[in-house]
C-alpha cells in the first residue's frame, strides 16, 4: 500500500501526473530502432531476391528452350540436306502416325530400360517429335504436294517460322503455369505426348471437325513443346 501510494502521488517524483509511465533509456530507443531498420532492409532485400529468382527462371527458361530449338533445327536442317523436303508428300495424318511411332519407341525404352537398337535414343526420339511436328504444321498450312517444291532455305525459313510460332505460345503457357513443367518427369511428356496424339487422330477421323476443342495444330503444337521440355531435361540441362 505503502509503495503504490508513492506512486500515486506523482508530484512527488516531478513528472506531474505520470507517475505509471514508464520511462525508456535513450540508448533503449536507439536500439529499438535500430532492430526495426534492420528488419525492414531483411525483407526489403528478401524480396528483392526472390524477384531476381524469378526473373532469372524466365530468362533460363527461354535460353534453354532456344538451345534445345536449336538441336532439332541442326538435325532437321542435316537431314534437308541429305534428303531434301522428301516429306513434302506426306498427308498430315501420315505424319501424325509417324510421331506416334516415336512416342510408342521412347514410351517402350522407358518401361523396358533396355535399348537393343543403340541408333536412336529417348533424347533423340523427342528430337525426331519436335521436327515431325513442324513438317506436320507446314503441311496443314501448304498442303500436301507430289513431289520435292521446296528449296532447303524454304524449308528452314517455314521451320523457322512455326517454330517461331510455337515458341511464343510455351512463353504464354510457361507464364500462367509458372514452370509447372520443371516438376514433371520426362515420362510424363511421354504419356501426354501420347493423348495428344490419340485427340489428334481422333479429330481427323472426323475430317478435323470439332466441336469445343482446339484444332489439330494445337495438339502438334503441345507435342513439340513436351518434347522440347524432355529435350531441356535430357540434353540441354547437362552441358
Amino acid at each position: 500500500m505503502v509503495r503504490l501510494a508513492q506512486l500515486v502521488r506523482a508530484s512527488d517524483c516531478g513528472s506531474e501526473g505520470r507517475g505509471f509511465e514508464t520511462h525508456i533509456s535513450p540508448q533503449a530507443k536507439f536500439n529499438r530502432c535500430i532492430i526495426r531498420m534492420w528488419r525492414f532492409f531483411f525483407i526489403v532485400s528478401h524480396v528483392a531476391f526472390f524477384l531476381k529468382i524469378m526473373d532469372n527462371r524466365i530468362f533460363n527458361t527461354e535460353q534453354e528452350f532456344d538451345k534445345a530449338i536449336e538441336i532439332c533445327r541442326g538435325v532437321y536442317a542435316a537431314k534437308l540436306c541429305d534428303y531434301g523436303a522428301a516429306w513434302r508428300m506426306m498427308r498430315p495424318s501420315s505424319v501424325t502416325d509417324q510421331i506416334l511411332i516415336k512416342a510408342d519407341r521412347i514410351r517402350s525404352l522407358e518401361t523396358k530400360g533396355v535399348q537393343q537398337v543403340e541408333d536412336e535414343g529417348i533424347a533423340d526420339g523427342f528430337i525426331a517429335i519436335v521436327n515431325y511436328g513442324i513438317i506436320a504444321l507446314i503441311q496443314l498450312a501448304l498442303g500436301f504436294s507430289s513431289g520435292k517444291d521446296l528449296s532447303v532455305d524454304e524449308a528452314l525459313a517455314l521451320y523457322d517460322s512455326h517454330m517461331s510460332a510455337t515458341r511464343a505460345l510455351m512463353l504464354r503457357k510457361n507464364h500462367d503455369y509458372d514452370e509447372a513443367w520443371r516438376k514433371m518427369r520426362v515420362s510424363s511428356y511421354t504419356d501426354l505426348i501420347l493423348m495428344k496424339l490419340m485427340r489428334t487422330k481422333e479429330i481427323e477421323d472426323h475430317a478435323g471437325q470439332t466441336s469445343v476443342s482446339e484444332g489439330v495444330d494445337a495438339n502438334y503444337q503441345d507435342m513439340i513443346n513436351y518434347s522440347l521440355f524432355a529435350i531441356i531435361k535430357l540434353l540441354v540441362e547437362k552441358q
